[in-house]
C-alpha cells in the first residue's frame, strides 16, 4: 500500500512539474511482471516511464547512490539495487531475474548512458539476456520531449507491443549470443521508432491520455 501511494505521489508532482501524456498502455500485460526497455535522457526517466505502470518496480542504479543511508534506502524501497559500473558485475543479472521472478517489473536503460541528442544510442544485449533467463516480455518504451526538460514541457510516454523472447532463443541460462543480438537489435528498433516517430507530431498536435 505504501509503495502504491509513493508512486501516486510521485505521479502527481511530474504531472505538475511537465505537460505529461501517455499512449499504449493497453500494450501492457496484466497480472504479469514485464521488462521495460526505454531510451534515455535524463535523470528523470526511471519515474517518468515507471510511475503510469502497474505493479511493482526494480530498477538498477550505480552503487553511489546508496552511499547516502536516507536516500539509499529510499530508493532501496522503491526497487532500487547498487551496480558497480566498469567492473563486471555479473550478479546484476542474477539480482534482475530474481526481482521478475518476485514479482517487480524492472526496468533498463540499454543505451547505458544518457543521450545528449536525444536520438537513440546504440544499445546493449543486458536486457536480452534477462529476458532469456527469465522468459518475461519486453516492452519498449520511448520517452520523447524537446531540447531541454523543463518546467512544463510537454513529455510524451509510449509503450510499445510486448515482445517475446521465446521468439528469438531458447530459454535457457546460456542462451546463443548471436540470438540475443537479434532481441537487442529487435527492441533498439522498436525504441527508435516510438522516439523518431512523435518529434514531429508533438509541434502541432496534442496527445491524449489513454
Amino acid at each position: 500500500m505504501l509503495y502504491a501511494v509513493i508512486k501516486a505521489i510521485v505521479k502527481f508532482f511530474l504531472s505538475i512539474a511537465f505537460n505529461l501524456h501517455y499512449e499504449g498502455r493497453k500494450n501492457i500485460p496484466k497480472g504479469t511482471a514485464v521488462i521495460y526497455v526505454s531510451n534515455h535522457r535524463t535523470n528523470a526517466d526511471p519515474p517518468l516511464a515507471g510511475c503510469a505502470t502497474p505493479g511493482k518496480h526494480a530498477f538498477m542504479a550505480k552503487e553511489e547512490l546508496f552511499e547516502n543511508k536516507l536516500f539509499g534506502g529510499l530508493i532501496r524501497f522503491l526497487g532500487a539495487f547498487p551496480v558497480s559500473r566498469g567492473k563486471g558485475d555479473t550478479s546484476v543479472i542474477d539480482k534482475s531475474v530474481e526481482a521478475l521472478e518476485n514479482g517487480r517489473s524492472l526496468m533498463i536503460f540499454p543505451e547505458g548512458t544518457r543521450s545528449k541528442d536525444g536520438k537513440v544510442q546504440k544499445g546493449h544485449t543486458g536486457a536480452a539476456l534477462i529476458a532469456a533467463r527469465s522468459g518475461k516480455q519486453i516492452i519498449p518504451v520511448g520517452i520523447v520531449f524537446g531540447e531541454k526538460l523543463k518546467f512544463r514541457t510537454k513529455v510524451k510516454v509510449i509503450y510499445g507491443t510486448p515482445i517475446n523472447p521465446a521468439d528469438y532463443c531458447e530459454i535457457c541460462d546460456t542462451p546463443n549470443p548471436r540470438q540475443l543480438v537479434k532481441l537487442k537489435n529487435r527492441y533498439m528498433a522498436d525504441i527508435k521508432a516510438l522516439v523518431e516517430g512523435e518529434p514531429e507530431k508533438m509541434k502541432g498536435e496534442s496527445a491524449s491520455d489513454e
